[in-house]
């Protein structure tokens, strides 16, 4: 018994050594096949993404880009509407300087614009990104969440907390959509996932 123990005390560190190889070949053989599937389930997942939003990113580009394009439009026809009130003011003996406060204004209201196109587009792109995902997982729909501060709009405090199907967004203040489509809203869609 006792040359058993010695025998024992003497292979420790060989069967310690075998012992880390073995662990070590299953370490790597285990992080192989982890790698091996995450990169599936990412390239599957990509698929999805890729597949469900291509559409979507593509018409919202277009979208965005009618938006933009019509700022300078938009500052033209003010400046036309803006001169031909001159004409009239000429005509009815009008102030000159208030179309000039108006003609000083074109600047600030094209920038303004700009910013209300951007803000909403930003949100509407979000939801429609997240809505085209949540639909290829199989979501039926969303809770309506609202930033819950004093600047959220009525029609869309009444929303909050209330289920949406995404085949039938509500209609607020005569606008159909989504949380987070409107004008300057900065309500989001808490998505509802299928349990599967």
């Amino acid at each position: 018994m006792d040359r058993l123990d010695r025998y024992a005390d003497l292979i420790e560190p060989w069967a310690q050594s075998v012992s880390e190889r073995l662990i070590e070949t299953l370490k790597i053989s285990d992080d192989a096949m982890w790698r091996d599937r995450s990169l599936s389930i990412s390239a599957g997942l990509r698929d999805i993404m890729d597949s469900s939003t291509g559409s979507v990113t593509r018409s919202m580009m277009s979208e965005q880009i009618k938006l933009f394009k019509s700022l300078p439009i938009n500052a033209a026809d003010r400046v036309y509407e803006i001169h031909n009130k001159a004409i009239e003011a000429v005509v009815s003996g009008g102030r000159s300087a208030d179309l000039a406060k108006e003609i000083m204004r074109t600047g600030e209201v094209t920038e303004a614009r700009a910013r209300l196109i951007a803000r909403t587009e930003v949100g509407r792109a979000s939801t429609s990104l997240t809505q085209a995902r949540s639909t290829a997982i199989g979501s039926p729909g969303y809770v309506w969440r609202t930033a819950d501060d004093g600047d959220v709009r009525e029609s869309h405090r009444k929303m909050e907390g209330k289920y949406v199907d995404w085949a039938n967004p509500p209609t607020l203040d005569g606008m159909t959509g989504h949380a987070g489509q409107f004008p300057n809203c900065r309500c989001y869609c808490e998505v509802v996932i299928p349990e599967n």
